[in-house]
């Protein structure tokens, strides 16, 4: 089996796994509803446009926190054997990375659409503030999977991958904040062009430097 194959089989085993323990998934959705709905109540009012991108984002990294600090938590000791034994370490850690993607991608989704209907969307570009939403969740799922894969060796303390991790995104978070916001202006492609290639410049390293990294913290 080439290595594309079993990044391949790899998302679908973790799609598979993930659709077995639904309850986590519920909970997942459960989180970012009750925290889009404590937000309503905390202000039951329209939000400026600053505040509803900021607020909106601090969703998404909580959220997307809990949904990846279990990447390699939940994993059996059988399981990860089969892995360190059968398959490359990069294969592991980008399937791991691809599927995060796509989780976070589509609770983004979910979450957007709620929070507007919640509190009126201010977006004046909504295609511009999707790409972001995406570029944001790639950088997310990477960096904090890299975190997890890391945890993972220092008796998988899931509290350690907040720790670890929200430093490391202070800046992805900066330029998706600014990204998003100029697409809330409606600012024009040629404004937000810039910031776009620095995300998309800053979300390449992070992967590469998880398909570099991660087979040392493999071998231990």
């Amino acid at each position: 089996m080439n290595f594309g194959k079993q990044v391949f089989t790899l998302i679908k085993l973790e799609a598979k796994l993930e659709w077995k323990n639904r309850q986590a998934v519920t909970s997942l959705l459960v989180y970012s509803l009750a925290s889009i709905y404590i937000s309503y109540l905390s202000f039951r009012q329209v939000l400026d446009p600053v505040t509803w991108n900021a607020l909106f984002w601090i969703i998404m990294l909580f959220a997307g926190t809990n949904a990846i600090a279990k990447s390699f938590i939940q994993e059996s000791k059988g399981l990860q054997f089969f892995y360190y034994s059968m398959l490359p370490p990069q294969a592991v850690i980008l399937s791991k990375i691809f599927y995060n993607i796509l989780l976070l991608g589509v609770l983004g989704g979910i979450n957007f659409f709620i929070y507007s209907m919640i509190f009126q969307s201010p977006v004046q570009n909504n295609e511009q503030y999707l790409l972001g939403l995406l570029l944001g969740s790639i950088g997310l799922s990477s960096t904090l999977t890299l975190v997890a894969g890391i945890v993972s060796k220092a008796n998988n303390n899931a509290a350690l991958v907040a720790i670890l991790g929200f430093p490391l995104l202070f800046p992805l978070l900066l330029m998706i904040i600014r990204f998003t916001g100029n697409a809330i202006n409606g600012y024009s492609w040629a404004i937000n062009q810039s910031w776009c290639g620095l995300l998309l410049l800053l979300n390449g390293i992070i992967i590469i430097l998880s398909y570099l990294l991660f087979p040392y913290l493999w071998r231990e």
